[in-house]
């Protein structure tokens, strides 16, 4: 280490010596690293600051006391936005193992003053400076974790093992300054990192200077955080960055460098910027999750800062073993004694003083997960990952509608949480119904907490199914909301007025309607079915029409659920499906399959809606339009044999009726890819049809027995694609039905030949081909 950063970290005597002989230590950090949280931990303990400056952003001052709040519990982030575009933001997230961490709580709870010095949101979230653009993150030269970058050059794959077994376990050495044994080994390894990060920027950085105009600038703001401390009369500072900063820090009080930071700095553009703490999740610290100073195994990092001792490997694999219990994996006790002895002599086969990462997945994969990857994907999920959720207290600056949001969840006792889960409503209990409406609110507000999901109940009306996931952009989502109003409800019915106002068809609008209802917003549902009353009465798109109807009929049907009158909608519905009836011959006219196929999945959802209303008034006139696609001309043949289907499932054509149609479509008279397109719509993706009525079943096969090579060629892709949607015990019940001879012939009931009117027929038959009897 060269002298003058000897003399930055070591320089000076006690608190009456002059500002220039003041103590300034640097301690260089990994990010998120339990090792430089212990190492920091104790340089504190050691050195006993006056004042401790932290890398952050500096509006971060006027919140850091609530980091030593009894309700704060990490990981948590601060949350730093522009208030007029809340969408402009940055996160700074800690964990329980985090060195700025570890400083905050131990300078809150010893009343020592702590400063945050780096560039502030003000500047960082502003508009680029003119002539340069802000987009460094994918140019910058220097590493993203430099002691990483040490630890690969040292053939270690863990930064973490790196620095257990190359700083943590080197023992004393030899003082810099006096030579004399140092009565404590803190601050060696930030010496030992200043030397290492030193070689490195070097070579990185030929110049000195960062080729990142942002690196300049925060560099010189620390720098400057530095100066100001001593300025103010401190005399044992302590300054906890990142490793990488280390170098630049080692001059702050050269007066060259001063007034190149003081001319780096002026001019900035700045914004008003809000700052406030948020929960955070082990899960959105780890790097894979897009962090760019996250860690891979935040979990297993907590781990290792939260029980360090002999005992760490012994309470990892105790807690694998509880991981796979839970999952009905069997783990015995004697396995877990079995996975710490073989992973103390595999760490020792491979020259590490203690079991890392590597050797207890190893060994857990070998002795405890049966060589499986499931088990290993459970220890990832729940262990090496983490499932972790911080909290903040109530105190922590908060839009009102955040605040709201909090009291809601309160109430309605749904904890936000980051691991995925399964949330199973009964709207007939009053507590399940308010949780509904909150989840169906937070959807309308564009922040998804919860997603709607298949379930047991989604069959009927009283049952919802919700998968439950918090992610910490959400708080980012609220505040953007923030401006629609000061609770979750208001906003919500704002934010649906907002929508509804844009909303180009009717379907996005009945759409709305379905949302308001489902929310509970009843103040908002009125104006909603004038607007759609109106909008459908001038609407002449069929197809738009269309769209429409299945949430209303699911509107209609949750108006008796939840409390809510919803007989205005009948006259909707009645409006629509009888301009629906009116139009769906001209609309249907002369599409092309595409257009074909999309009104055959519209006609078929339009169905099922007016059926759940269990409204004969409502099927019969939708019936009625239908029945005259059925023998129209011009009409895609998809949609006759989708109209024949609806008819004959709704009990509108009988059987016979319904083969009689069928076989007009697969006659000589028809061509074979017209009656190919009929019998995909007709059978609709289903084989059900096929196997349980055989009549039809033999018409369809005596037609294709007497197709020609080049028309079989011709409408096989077509078939394909229809018999290939059916479910394979109906294929492998129609093969075998075919294969046995059990399909009858193409008619119902018997036929007999008269011998007198055949022996008439056959003579006329000889005359017309010349063939004398």
């Amino acid at each position: 280490m060269n002298a003058t950063a000897v003399e930055e970290l070591t320089s000076g005597a006690d608190a009456s010596v002059p500002a220039a002989e003041a103590r300034v230590w640097l301690c260089g950090i990994r990010h998120h690293g339990p090792g430089s949280a212990r190492a920091v931990r104790a340089a504190l303990d050691l050195h006993q600051p006056d004042i401790v400056l932290v890398e952050g952003p500096a509006e971060a001052d006027a919140i850091a006391a609530l980091a030593v709040d009894p309700e704060m519990q990490p990981p948590v982030a601060m949350l730093g936005h522009v208030l007029d575009h809340p969408e402009r933001a940055s996160f700074s997230p800690f964990a329980s193992f985090s060195p700025e961490w570890i400083a905050l709580t131990w300078a809150g709870a010893r009343d020592v003053p702590i400063r945050f010095i780096d560039q502030p949101l003000k500047h960082a979230l502003a508009p680029a400076p003119p002539g340069e653009q802000r987009a460094f993150a994918g140019a910058r030269s220097r590493p993203a974790d430099p002691l990483a970058e040490l630890a690969h050059a040292a053939g270690y794959d863990d930064p973490e093992r790196w620095w257990e077994d190359v700083i943590e376990h080197r023992g004393h050495r030899e003082s810099p300054v006096d030579g004399a044994a140092a009565p404590d080994a803190a601050l060696d390894p930030f010496a030992a990192i200043a030397d290492a990060i030193t070689a490195v920027r070097a070579t990185v950085e030929p110049t000195g200077v960062p080729a990142d105009p942002e690196e300049v600038r925060r560099e010189a703001w620390m720098r400057t955080g530095i100066r100001t401390a001593i300025a103010e009369g401190f005399r044992r500072v302590l300054v906890v960055c990142g490793a990488w900063h280390v170098p630049a820090l080692v001059g702050a009080r050269d007066p060259r460098v001063a007034r190149s930071d003081k001319a780096v700095l002026r001019g900035l553009p700045r914004v008003k910027v809000a700052i406030t703490w948020v929960p955070w999740t082990h899960r959105r610290l780890a790097s894979a999750m897009g962090y760019g100073a996250g860690v891979t195994a935040p979990g297993w990092y907590h781990h290792l800062f939260a029980h360090a001792g002999p005992d760490v490997i012994p309470r990892w694999f105790t807690n694998v073993a509880r991981v796979l219990r839970d999952a009905d994996y069997a783990t015995s006790a004697a396995d877990v004694v079995e996975a710490v002895r073989l992973a103390d002599a595999l760490a020792a086969l491979r020259g590490r003083p203690l079991p890392g990462l590597d050797e207890v997945d190893d060994v857990a994969r070998a002795v405890l997960g049966g060589g499986q990857d499931t088990p290993m994907r459970l220890i990832s999920r729940d262990l090496v990952v983490g499932t972790q959720i911080g909290a903040v207290p109530a105190s922590t600056p908060m839009v009102p509608l955040a605040r709201d949001l909090a009291l809601q969840q309160k109430r309605c006792r749904l904890k936000p949480a980051a691991m995925a889960a399964t949330l199973e409503l009964d709207l007939r209990r009053p507590l399940d119904l308010h949780r509904s409406q909150l989840l169906h609110r937070l959807t309308l507000l564009g922040v998804p907490w919860g997603v709607p999901a298949e379930g047991r109940g989604t069959t009927g009306t009283f049952r919802e199914t919700w998968q439950m996931r918090w992610e910490p952009e959400l708080d980012v989502r609220i505040i953007e909301r923030a401006a629609l109003g000061t609770t979750v409800d208001v906003a919500a019915a704002a934010s649906l007025a907002q929508q509804a106002a844009g909303s180009e068809t009717l379907g996005e609008l009945t759409s709305l309607l379905e949302a308001c209802l489902l929310a509970g917003l009843d103040d908002s549902l009125h104006g909603l079915v004038e607007l759609v009353a109106d909008r459908s009465a001038v609407a002449d798109d069929v197809a738009r029409l269309l769209e429409s109807l299945p949430s209303l009929a699911r509107t209609i049907r949750y108006g008796d659920v939840r409390g809510t009158d919803a007989d205005a909608l009948a006259a909707v519905v009645r409006s629509v499906v009888a301009r629906v009836s009116a139009g769906l011959v001209v609309a249907c006219t002369g599409i092309d399959d595409d257009g074909a196929h999309d009104m055959a999945r519209q006609l078929r959802e339009a169905q099922s809606a007016l059926s759940l209303l269990a409204d004969a008034e409502f099927v019969a006139q939708f019936h009625r339009g239908v029945g005259m696609l059925v023998d129209g001309s011009r009409l895609p043949g998809h949609l006759q044999g989708l109209a024949t289907r609806l008819l004959a499932d709704g009990g509108r054509m009988d059987p016979t009726a319904v083969e009689r149609r069928l076989s007009r479509a697969l006659s000589r008279g028809e061509e074979p890819k017209v009656g190919a397109a009929f019998v995909e719509g007709f059978l609709g993706g289903s084989g059900a049809l096929l196997v349980h009525d055989p009549v039809l079943l033999g018409v369809l096969d005596g037609w294709l027995a007497t197709l020609a090579a080049d028309s079989f060629a011709e409408v096989l892709p077509l078939l394909r694609r229809t018999f290939g949607g059916f479910e394979l015990a109906e294929r492998r019940a129609i093969g075998e039905r075919l294969r046995t001879g059990n399909a009858p012939s193409a008619r119902r009931g018997r036929f007999e030949l008269d011998p007198e009117r055949v022996a008439a027929a056959l003579v006329t038959v000889g005359q017309l081909l010349g063939v004398q009897r």
